[in-house]
């Protein structure tokens, strides 16, 4: 679990790097409210504090990874909040949940509060260091401080306040491959370098932590979706590249997707519902009505991960099958 937490570091000093002190606060406060909740459960449930185990850590960064830069931090520290309590300790803690807790957080944040999840800052904003996003420290219930004014004030040229799957959902406007690749676009905090959590994931990968057949899967399934789609209408749907750099597909597929605990165990299995999930992503992104589908694509790949196993039991070396044995 520390070595999963030395992976996303990284990506969180590059989300701090493109967004500045909203981005740093963002992330504290999702890590915080995650390890005080699993601390307080697991206080009233007279137990041991299981918070030394660094899984809820990996819970409250890749929370705040998934978040728009200026979401306030008090709705972070309720997703933070759900995402243990609802996502992990109402299971019965680590090893029970079925569902990747930060994103049970995600979902619920995404549906408590669908405007200011969908509210995008710019990235290199001239003054991310000095001063804060003004809707980071919105108070609850209340109205922020205009961002128009705000990004007029910090020079940043060419911002629709959309990210690339908007502009290409809604707008049918593509963004260039090398700026996703290397991250320097507006999305969510730590989604948007696709180089930097490839780097990350393989050190994961090297060190024998994190399946790799998982995200391969996903990451392939979703290439050729897309690829499919593209070949089908050119002009209506975006290359396979622009799928696998855009949005939360690359964090997605190597830090949630893989969750040990919500995954499937078998060899096959993990094809299955790693192509499962790349496929699902590219169908909301194309067919549906929202831009994004990673968060959706994991959670009902985490819901079937069980009937995946069962279904792709390998036979016992020596055993016959069912039809030899009742003949």
């Amino acid at each position: 679990m520390r070595n999963v937490v030395y992976a996303l570091l990284p990506v969180c000093a590059f989300s701090v790097w493109l967004f500045g002190v909203s981005a740093l606060a963002l992330i504290v406060t999702a890590a915080a409210a995650s390890v005080l909740t699993e601390h307080l459960f697991s206080k009233l449930a007279n137990r041991p504090s299981s918070v030394k185990d660094f899984s809820v850590v990996i819970t409250g960064l890749l929370l705040a990874l998934t978040l728009p830069p200026g979401f306030p931090l008090w709705m972070t520290a309720v997703g933070g909040f759900i995402a243990v309590a609802l996502g992990k300790m109402l299971f019965g803690g680590l090893g029970f949940n079925i569902f990747n807790p930060a994103l049970v957080g995600r979902a619920f944040l995404q549906a408590a509060f669908p405007v200011a999840i969908t509210s995008y800052t710019p990235a290199m904003a001239r003054d991310r260091f000095s001063e804060f996003i003004p809707t980071t420290l919105a108070l609850p219930f209340m109205q922020p401080a205009a961002l128009t004014e705000w990004i007029a004030r910090v020079r940043v040229d060419a911002f629709s306040g959309a990210t690339p799957l908007m502009q290409q959902k809604f707008d049918h406007v593509t963004t260039e491959i090398l700026p996703l690749f290397l991250g320097k676009v507006s999305g969510s905090a730590g989604e948007t370098s696709a180089l930097l959590i490839l780097l990350c994931g393989a050190y994961l990968i090297a060190r024998n932590f994190m399946d790799w057949r998982i995200p391969a899967a996903m990451l392939l399934s979703a290439f050729l979706a897309g690829g499919a789609f593209h070949l089908a209408s050119p002009a209506q749907y975006p290359n396979p590249f622009f799928v696998l750099f855009s949005g939360g597909l690359m964090l997605g597929a190597l830090f949630m997707a893989t969750d040990m605990v919500a995954s499937p165990v078998t060899p096959l299995g993990v094809w299955i519902y790693g192509a499962l999930m790349g496929l699902v992503t590219v169908i909301i992104r194309f067919l549906g009505g929202l831009p994004e589908g990673v968060m959706y694509a994991i959670l009902l790949g985490n819901a079937v991960s069980p009937m995946i196993d069962n279904l792709t039991q390998p036979r016992v070396f020596g055993t016959r099958k069912k039809a030899e044995a009742k003949s």
